[in-house]
């Protein structure tokens, strides 16, 4: 099968989009398949015209005012030259935002788009709850509307966890399938425990507890809910791993505070650090899933999360502890620093948990939607019939629908 993917952060970006993506580029490689990437290009790295033997098409892309980390590119007539060249199966767009309108005008909709092709939209992050932590909460209503015009479009949507499949389908968009998430097992394994890399995130004293986070340093994370913890478990330390525009707010929220900001950590140092800390400590109430609690489990550690998004799908059978108060995480927390037993027994469990969380099978699931995809887009579903006598907002809708599509072939001929 031959995909072409569109996405609107990849690498060098770290996250847990780009960590989605690159293992799903990965497997469906190792699985036979080809895939050709679409993406801004340039970022702390350059730019980068291949991943994993699949080519990845650069285009030219802006810094976000909002988040300087992330990218965003506009599409290009040449997009169209370069799909028909590879003669991909089906288009596969992440989050569209800019880039993926372009996956949204090549494909999907009742005819297979302009290249009648097949178009799976994959929803990885819970933008409408992003809103609130950035001022513009008023916004959210225009947001699900804008959403349900792109994401039904689609042939399938697909999302990481229940929580938020149930989510789209309470706001209208349809055709909404589970795709969950993987971890690397190999890779994120007790025994990368490190002396040297405990204590380089304790500051030199590791016989203290060690709390951990990963991810990124940013508003919606609600990072600041780990004080508190923090100020009533006497002698325990903090390791914040990862970057993003709050850090400077987080540095003068911790200040004098035993936290260590140990920045982005990749590859074989990140898995010392998870298995060199103690408990790993999860705030966010925005995790579309939550990647990096898969990893912590896999590395043994107990997880204290907040009962939100996907975490809790997560968090069961005596891997973790859910909360929704500073107390319930607080006491969770001590309950484990106190019983090196319980801490131990819950750290078998999450890893046990995370073994059966392959990235080869969630792309095995991945590759099951592609196919459906292909089936249902070859069958043209009757259009809805217009009014017999169409009223002002049906005719209005129809120009602007019309002038829109006029703008983007202009763009995208």
């Amino acid at each position: 099968m031959r995909i072409a993917l569109f996405t609107e952060t990849f690498v060098p970006k770290i996250d847990g989009i780009v960590t989605t993506l690159c293992e799903t580029v990965r497997h469906l490689r190792n699985l036979g398949h080809e895939v050709l990437v679409f993406a801004p290009e340039g970022g702390p790295a350059g730019g980068v015209t291949e991943f994993e033997g699949a080519r990845i098409i650069g285009m030219k892309g802006h810094s976000f005012a909002l988040y300087p980390e992330l990218r965003l590119s506009l599409p290009r007539a040449s997009m169209r030259a370069q799909i028909r060249e590879f003669q991909p199966d089906l288009l596969h767009v992440a989050d569209p935002a800019l880039l993926g309108i372009a996956a949204l005008y090549y494909s999907g909709g009742a005819n297979g788009g302009a290249l009648r092709l097949p178009l799976l939209v994959s929803y990885h992050t819970d933008l409408p709850a992003y809103l609130h932590y950035y001022g513009l909460g008023m916004l959210e209503p225009h947001i699900w509307r804008i959403m349900r015009v792109r994401h039904n479009r689609a042939t399938l949507n697909l999302c990481t966890s229940a929580a938020m499949l149930e989510q789209l389908s309470q706001h209208g968009i349809e055709r909404v399938v589970l795709w969950p998430g993987g971890v690397d097992t190999a890779r994120f394994h007790p025994c990368r425990r490190s002396d040297a890399m405990r204590s380089r995130l304790t500051h030199n004293n590791p016989e203290s507890p060690l709390l951990v986070y990963v991810g990124r340093l940013s508003a919606e994370k609600d990072i600041e809910r780990i004080k508190p913890i923090l100020q009533a478990l006497p002698g325990a330390r903090l390791a914040l791993i990862g970057d993003g525009p709050h850090r400077k707010v987080l540095e003068r929220h911790f200040a004098n505070m035993p936290v260590c900001f140990a920045g982005f950590l990749r590859g074989e140092e990140l898995a010392a650090a998870y298995a060199s800390c103690d408990v790993f400590v999860m705030p966010s109430r925005t995790e579309t899933l939550g990647l990096v609690v898969l990893e912590a489990m896999s590395s043994g550690l107990p997880v204290v999360g907040a009962r939100a998004g996907g975490i809790p799908e997560l968090i069961q059978d005596g891997t973790g502890c859910l909360f929704d108060s500073d107390g319930e995480a607080i006491d969770a927390v001590r309950s484990y620093l106190n019983c090196p037993k319980k801490r131990e027994a819950t750290g078998i469990a999450a890893r046990a948990f995370a073994a059966d969380h392959s990235w080869r099978a969630a792309t095995v699931t991945l590759i099951e939607h592609y196919k459906t995809a292909c089936a249902m887009q070859n069958v043209s579903p009757v259009g809805m019939p217009a009014p017999v006598h169409p009223g002002f907002r049906f005719r209005a809708r129809k120009l602007a629908r019309r002038t829109t599509i006029y703008a983007i072939r202009k763009l995208l001929p």
